[in-house]
């Protein structure tokens, strides 16, 4: 917990009433999911200003309300807290800074254009078994959500923070504040890539997380990633581990089997087993294993970790409806490099008739066209029975696909509700679907459709 004194000196904020000697409980931003008790800051956004919400935060049972504009707050609530500082997103990284600087535990910073969140759960799968441990929550992983996460910090030994960003400085920023123990880089791939411009750029601004590394800090990286490769190779040092499965890495995994529901390896003298039988998720794993080795966990608890660990909502998540249908939900969001992925999976279902839904990936700018079109040799590839697309950019995969003579079921869509009609029609008992697309274009409403 925080003190009501400590944040007026650490963030040089002024109390406008309420007890010095108070303390602060959870943090939180959202009015729509505030708790009696907590602590209410608010942020300025791009079309609203939270110091709005103050009353409705208020109104709610909060203690303590943290503000950068002055409001006239009710008599009714004179027995509250209130603090004004000249920039409530500001007061959140300072404290957070503050929080760390009295944290006496291992810190895990993860980003990567690919992964981050399932990596991130899977390092805390491993953690957790030995560690009272601390994570990212979803994703809330950029300059607002990873203070917040930190300021969550009661008695846990380990934090692992996930790191996200689409702009130079955004994660040196993050890093400096969290001053991490390991770093991790998943991957370089193109998310962002419309406006970072190009994948060296993008390695460029991942690489910003060493900035905030203590001294003799370890930096974990997929060796199989060719720009994470060649970093490597120019700048090798016992500070940096590698994890690979083609490369010859520190941690390599060897014998690999996939089959469609489980995936086992070899690494060491251990055998590994992962429920998510996709190449990705092996790198994933991977490196919880080097986090678990680099934090003294036994390997058996390590192994168990790995295998016991469960994926986020609406990535790669396995459904069956009442059609007895399979659903595979991989609708959070999407990149060049997560639909090869999830594609894999896809393939893995054999004897079975194969449905994809596939909508627009965005952020691509003016590299959009060029990846929709590579995705079609991956779409040929999957060898699928009926492909669905939604959206505008997808449209450059249809054209590519009709170019290469595609000789599959296909239909298109301006709209996810617009698939429903054809949906109901199509599916029948034994399929699999994939669903998968960037997060506006909403293809998560059509699994809940598809659930009911």
């Amino acid at each position: 917990m925080i003190k009501i004194k400590e944040i007026i000196d650490v963030c040089n904020a002024k109390l406008l009433q309420g007890n010095i000697n108070e303390e602060c409980l959870n943090f939180c931003q959202d009015t729509r999911i505030i708790q009696e008790n907590d602590t209410y800051v608010a942020i300025k956004g791009e079309s609203f200003d939270g110091n709005n919400f103050c009353i409705d935060a208020l109104e709610k049972g909060v203690k303590t309300c943290i503000l950068d504009r002055k409001i006239d707050i009710p008599d009714k609530y004179s027995d509250r807290t209130i603090i004004l500082v000249e920039d409530s997103v500001k007061c959140l990284q300072d404290l957070a800074r503050y929080k760390i600087s009295k944290f006496n535990g291992k810190v895990i910073a993860i980003t990567g254009s690919v992964g981050k969140t399932s990596t991130k759960d899977m390092v805390a799968s491993v953690v957790s078994r030995k560690y009272k441990t601390l994570k990212t929550q979803g994703n809330n992983n950029n300059e607002i959500g990873l203070p917040l996460t930190i300021l969550k910090y009661t008695d846990e030994e380990v934090m692992i923070l996930e790191m996200g960003m689409n702009h130079f400085k955004e994660i040196s920023l993050l890093t400096n504040i969290a001053k991490p123990d390991i770093a991790v880089i998943t991957n370089i791939g193109t998310a962002h890539i419309g406006i970072l411009g190009s994948r060296e750029n993008i390695l460029k601004a991942k690489l910003e997380i060493i900035e905030g590394l203590k001294p003799n800090g370890k930096l974990i990286i997929n060796n199989d990633n060719d720009l994470l490769h060649s970093y490597y190779e120019e700048n090798k040092n016992e500070n940096i581990i590698t994890i690979g499965i083609d490369n010859n890495s520190d941690y390599n995994a060897r014998n690999i089997e996939i089959n469609e529901d489980i995936c086992n390896y070899e690494i060491g003298d251990n055998k590994v087993t992962l429920n998510i039988p996709t190449k990705p998720f092996i790198y994933n794993s991977l490196i919880a294993y080097v986090v678990g080795k680099e934090l003294n966990i036994e390997d058996s608890l390590i192994i168990k970790g790995i295998k016991e660990f469960n994926l986020t909502k609406n990535r790669l998540e396995i459904k069956t409806n009442k059609k007895e249908v399979v659903i595979i939900d991989d609708t959070y969001n999407a990149s060049f490099d997560s639909v090869k992925a999830s594609l894999e999976m896809l393939k893995l279902r054999k004897e079975k008739r194969k449905i994809l839904v596939l909508g627009d990936i965005l952020e691509l700018g003016d590299f959009s066209e060029s990846i929709h079109r590579s995705i079609a040799k991956e779409v040929i590839d999957a060898d699928i029975d009926i492909l669905i697309t939604v959206g505008k950019e997808i449209n450059y995969l249809v054209d590519e696909l009709v170019s290469n003579d595609y000789q599959k079921e296909m239909y298109h869509f301006d709209r996810y509700d617009e698939t429903y009609e054809l949906l109901n029609q199509i599916l029948k008992k034994g399929d699999v679907i994939l669903l998968k697309a960037s997060h506006s274009i909403n293809l998560t409403k059509v699994v809940d459709y598809l659930m009911k």
